[in-house]
This record gives C-alpha cells, sequence and structure tokens, in this order.
C-alpha cells in the first residue's frame, strides 16, 4: 500500500506539471490577452489609450514576455508558494482564492455526503422492493430530479424560502456578514446558508447515482452466488450486504473521481445564480477575462481535486471489494 501510495504522490506531481502546461497554452491561444480586454473595456468608456501607455501596461503586465518565459517565471513563483498577480482583481492570486477556495471544498464535501447518504439507502430500497408502489415513486422523483436543472431547483427554493418565510438565502452570508471577521455569529449565519446549495448541488448526483446503484445490485441478486447462499439458508439481510451491496458500490466509489471536479465545475451556472462565493464563478469570469495566472490556479486545484478523489475511490474499491483485494494480493 505505501509504494501505491507513493506512485500516485509521483503521478500527481507530474499530471499538475501537465496540466500548468496545457492550462498556460490553451489560455493564451483566444486572440489577444488581458490587456486587449481592458483597453476594450476602457474604449467602450470613452477613454482612449496611447502607444506609449499600452506599451507601458503591456510591460507592467509581463504581457511583452514570450509565452515560454511567462510560463517559466509563473511555476518557478508557484513551487515558492506564489501564484501570480490577478489581472482582473489587482491582487495576488493568493489573497483571493483562499476564501473561495475553502467554501468551495466545504459545499463540495458536504455536497457528496449528501450526495451519497440519500442515494445508497434510496438505491437499495429500489433494487430489493423491484416494481413496488416504493420503487415506482423513487423512479419518477429520480427522473424529475435528472430532468430538472439545478438553476431551475434554486430559484424554486429561493422563492419558497422568502414567500413562506421572508428569508433571503442568496449567498452563503447575510449582508451584514459578507465583510465581517469570523465568528460564532458568521459560521451560524453560515450554516443557515448552506442547506439549499448542498441540496440543489447535490440532487443531480443523487438521482444519477440512485439509477446506477439499482441497475448494479438487480444484476447482482440474480447471479448464481445468491442464489446458493439463499438456498442454503443465509439471511436475507446478511447475504445482501455481505457481498452484492459491496459489489453493487464500486461504480458509487468510482465517482470519486469525477464527483468532486463536477460539483464546482457543473455547480457554476447554480453558484451564479445563488450569488455563492466559490471557485466557479471565479472560474468563469477569468476566463471571460482572459486572466491567465487566475485561471490557471484554479484548474490546478480542480486537478487536484480529481486526483484525490481518484486515490480516495481506488483505495476504497480495494477495501470494499475482496476480490481486488486478492488481485493486489496475488500481483
Amino acid at each position: 500500500m505505501k509504494s501505491y501510495v507513493l506512485q500516485r504522490l509521483v503521478y500527481l506531481v507530474f499530471l499538475l506539471w501537465m496540466v500548468s502546461v496545457v492550462t498556460f497554452v490553451v489560455i493564451q491561444l483566444p486572440p489577444g490577452d488581458y490587456l486587449s480586454t481592458y483597453i476594450s473595456r476602457l474604449e467602450q468608456a470613452g477613454e482612449d489609450l496611447s502607444d506609449e501607455e499600452v506599451d507601458n501596461l503591456r510591460r507592467q503586465y509581463g504581457l511583452d514576455l514570450p509565452i515560454f518565459l511567462r510560463y517559466f517565471k509563473w511555476i518557478g513563483q508557484v513551487v515558492n508558494g506564489d501564484f501570480g498577480f490577478s489581472f482582473d482583481w489587482q491582487q495576488p492570486v493568493r489573497d483571493i482564492i483562499g476564501e473561495r477556495l475553502a467554501l468551495t471544498f466545504t459545499i463540495a464535501i458536504l455536497s457528496a455526503l449528501f450526495t451519497y447518504a440519500v442515494a445508497i439507502p434510496i438505491g437499495i430500497y429500489s433494487a430489493t422492493h423491484q416494481y413496488s408502489l416504493g420503487d415506482y415513486v423513487v423512479s419518477i422523483i429520480g427522473f424529475i430530479g435528472l430532468a430538472i436543472p439545478n438553476f431551475m431547483l434554486a430559484l424554486m427554493l429561493l422563492y419558497s424560502a422568502w414567500s413562506s418565510y421572508e428569508l433571503n438565502l442568496m449567498g452563503l452570508f447575510s449582508p451584514e456578514f459578507v465583510s465581517a471577521p469570523w465568528s460564532l455569529a458568521r459560521i451560524g449565519d453560515l450554516l443557515l446558508h448552506l442547506p439549499i446549495p448542498i441540496v440543489v448541488i447535490g440532487t443531480g448526483g443523487t438521482a444519477g447515482l440512485i439509477r446506477v446503484l439499482r441497475g448494479t445490485l438487480l444484476d447482482e441478486l440474480n447471479k448464481q452466488y445468491v442464489i446458493t447462499a439463499r438456498s442454503k439458508g443465509v439471511g436475507e439481510v446478511k447475504l445482501l450486504f455481505k457481498y452484492p451491496v459491496r459489489v453493487a458500490l464500486n461504480p458509487i466509489i468510482s465517482s470519486l473521481a469525477w464527483l468532486f471536479p463536477s460539483l464546482i465545475s457543473g455547480g457554476t451556472i447554480t453558484a451564479i445564480v445563488l450569488g455563492l462565493p466559490t471557485a466557479g464563478p471565479m472560474l468563469y469570469r477569468a476566463l471571460i477575462t482572459q486572466d491567465t495566472f487566475l485561471t490557471a490556479t484554479l484548474l490546478m486545484f480542480v486537478t487536484i481535486l480529481t486526483v484525490i478523489g481518484t486515490t480516495v475511490s481506488d483505495i476504497l474499491l480495494v477495501v470494499v471489494d475482496p476480490r481486488i483485494r486478492m488481485e493486489r494480493a496475488a500481483s
């Protein structure tokens, strides 16, 4: 196991380096750069810049250097914990992403826990009560959950909270706590606002995982080893959770690899609708404005989440599925 974890860490370093290179190159592919976007906005506001002022700004932002020099300069700073300077925010990247990344990771973890806590019991019930009234009800609700866009569900919940209790649950903080320092009152206000984004972001994944678990478990329950164990008098509950459920959880556990990044990238529209100060809207704005260093840093963060999810899912698969454990022991 130690060699496996060490191997994954080596892969992580190499993968992050490759992502940094690809990200930096892809950001440069669209015509223009941040300065072009900035000048265009100034011109729309009726302000013109001379060629000398443009050249000074280009040198100030380091855009006069070739792309490979800009990359090596940035990656050297990253090694020292400096992620560069955000052109759009006019602040160091490290200063503006800290709280957003923490809030993003918190919402991602809680949404994942909500997704699995709801999907696994319902999926097991639906498979073990095939074609029952409960199975039909769960299936209908699951299809509705897959069909309704998350941002639409967010608008419905916001409207219900306001019309029923006059609660404005936009964002993660009330206006008086947005810029306030952390305190028990601010944490309490955050907890009041968390349920809606957790439910909204986790709903789409929950509906999909229920269908996956139901189909996989139904396939396992019809296999010969289950029929043989049942004929030998093994209790239904013990039989169900000893092997079929553990095997059926494999695709659910494997989904950890894409769950965290999908909660960030797939939840961007929902975050914009809800006004959440998370990484998704910031990444969207950085891409629009071609804010190179901020975009690269956020994409590297998403990559780290993907690799962490993949590593955790691989380890959990070894723990849950005895067949995988036997194969690793044999190798």
